[in-house]
């Protein structure tokens, strides 16, 4: 069945734009860019513990018409502390869309819409932490 995360794919009108905003708040650049005639149509991070893949992809190629607000599947990334990463996702442009949210004992999310439309999921998830160590 589900064996894994393989890749998280965004989509932007202005995929250069995504890549400083991302490459910004990462601190890394992307491994991996396809370009189509013109500018860059994908982009490719990997990133984290397990250098999973967050791809950003220009909005000509999303299977489906941009809504005008952002909805759907949130996929929440480990960090270390939610509120200080909240904050700085908001002094980079996010727009906030669920404020840092304790869940139980060893779990707090909190979200942001990117500039871009997309939702950004954060989560300090002790689980997470505990699989790690093993």
């Amino acid at each position: 069945m589900l064996r894994g995360l393989t890749t998280v794919s965004f989509f932007a009108d202005d995929v250069a734009a995504a890549q400083s905003w991302y490459t910004e708040m990462l601190g890394v650049e992307p491994y991996f860019t396809r370009p189509e005639e013109g500018p860059a149509a994908y982009i490719e991070y990997r990133i984290g513990d397990f250098q999973h893949e967050l791809g950003i992809i220009d909005s000509r190629f999303a299977p489906h018409a941009a809504s005008e607000q952002a909805a759907g599947v949130v996929t929440y990334w480990h960090v270390d502390d939610v509120e200080a990463t909240f904050e700085r996702l908001l002094s980079l442009g996010a727009t906030a869309h669920e404020k840092p949210t304790t869940r139980g004992p060893g779990f707090v999310t909190a979200s942001v819409v990117d500039p871009f439309g997309n939702i950004l999921g954060v989560m300090f998830n002790q689980h997470y932490l505990d699989v790690l160590g093993t």
